[in-house]
This record gives C-alpha cells, structure tokens and sequence, in this order.
C-alpha cells in the first residue's frame, strides 16, 4: 500500500477527528512555521462543563499579525493560568469515569516549563498520541525544510515527497483547497477523512459534539478511544475541481 502522509498546524487539545488523522497516516507533519491564525483552534479548545460546550482558551503574549505558529509564546503567566485551568477542568469532570487518568496527564503536559506555542502544542500532541497508543512518527515541518514561500499545494507535494509518500490525507473540512489533478501530476493520491458520527457516554444528559480530545479521554478507556479512533471513513477527492481556494486554511496545511 502506498505511503501515507498527512500535516496540521499544531493545535492545543484538538478534537478527536485531528488524532485520527495522525493515526490513519505513515507520517504527521506538523506546520509549526505557519501563520498564526487568532481566534483558531491554536490556542483555544472546549470542553463540557455543566452539560454545554464551554471554551477555554491558553492566553498568549502579544505578537504580530504575521507571526508564525513558532513566534507566538504562552502569557508570562501561563503557570497560574495552567493551575486555574486545571481547576476548571476538575470541575468540569467531577463525575467523569477516566478522569484520574486524564488529569494525570492533563498536568504532566500542562506543567512543563516550555512557552513556545509550536513546541508546547507539540508536546501535548506528542504526550496524548503516547497515552492513545498511537505510534505513527511525526515530524516538524521548519525542521524538514524552508517551505513559507511555496504556495500550499506545493508545499503538500514538496513534504509528501520528502517523506517518501505517495498519498497525500487531509482531514475533509480542507476539501475545496487543493486540486486533484495538480497532486495527480505529481504522483500523489489526495484523499480525505471524515469522522463518523459518534457518539459516547457523557452523563445522561444529550450527547455534546466536536469537543477538545480532553472530553473523549474522561469519558472513555484507553481501548475505548482506540476503538472511536478507527470511527473514520475516507473520501476520494472530487472529480469535479477547477482551481484551489486561496488564503490560509484553517482546518488543514
């Protein structure tokens, strides 16, 4: 079967659909040297609190509006922020079944002393694929190379390449940025993922949606989550494709 590779920028907690694309792929790149894109899922998530979607958000320190992902560092005082949040968390997850394990690593990943957004979020990243049992290599994409100036499909091509792939799976919310064909020319299969719709024991109450992975691993076992993990179907990229979308994507490289 051919190589598969797949990239995101680095996202703090994301939902659980981010963790299946790491697991559906041979290789992860992660798109730290991107711009930084305020009010994303960068630096900001949510979890359940009181039975709705309440978000949470890990302030920053100023920077620039052209900062990459790697620019941008945590608030000078992010440990007190990471405590009260913590706090919040306990709360919010009082009667959750697997919370003593997921606060276990909730503070792990939260107490470490790194500020850097990029490398923070890849730390968590790293630490919660770890503890999901998911084994697939990710890479850094400043680390690779020098990508900024190439348009986003040739920088797909370009790292996919590199990386000896040959498919190129990106999650389905990116599915007007890139052309078929272009990535066909290059000896490149694009493919998408799509979550099913799932759902999992959250209380009695209705089932909340599309929440941070914080929320899948309080309700569920570590072979629980290996099972929604695989909860996934890939799509073929559509025919019918003129011209890629242009901008910076939010929900894909």
């Amino acid at each position: 079967m051919a190589r598969t590779i797949s990239m995101m920028q680095p996202y703090l907690f994301p939902y659980l659909g981010y963790f299946q694309l790491i697991a559906a792929s041979d290789a992860f790149v992660l798109g730290d040297d991107l711009q930084y894109v305020k009010r994303s899922w960068m630096n900001r998530n949510r979890i359940l609190t009181q039975e709705q979607a309440n978000l949470i958000t890990f302030p920053l320190r100023r920077g620039g509006h052209l900062d990459a992902i790697n620019e941008r560092w945590l608030c000078d005082q992010f440990e007190q922020e990471a405590a009260q949040l913590i706090k919040v968390i306990e709360r919010s997850y009082a009667k959750a079944p697997y919370r003593l394990d997921a606060l276990d690593l909730l503070r792990s990943i939260l107490g470490s002393s790194e500020r850097n957004l990029a490398r923070f979020a890849e730390l968590s990243i790293r630490s919660l694929c770890a503890y999901m049992r998911i084994d697939t290599p990710i890479y850094v994409q400043s680390q690779l190379a020098n990508t900024q100036d190439m348009d986003k499909q040739d920088r797909v091509i370009f790292l996919t390449q590199r990386l000896e792939g040959r498919r190129y799976l990106n999650l389905i919310g990116g599915i007007s940025l890139y052309c078929p064909a272009y990535l066909a020319s290059h000896d490149i299969e694009l493919r998408f993922l799509s979550m099913n719709d799932l759902t999992y024991p959250q209380g009695k109450h209705a089932f909340v949606p599309s929440l941070s992975i914080i929320d899948v691993l309080m309700f569920n076992s570590r072979d629980e989550v290996k099972r929604l993990l695989e909860c996934y179907t890939e799509i073929e990229s559509p025919l019918l494709f003129e011209s890629s979308a242009s901008g910076q994507p939010q929900l894909s490289l």
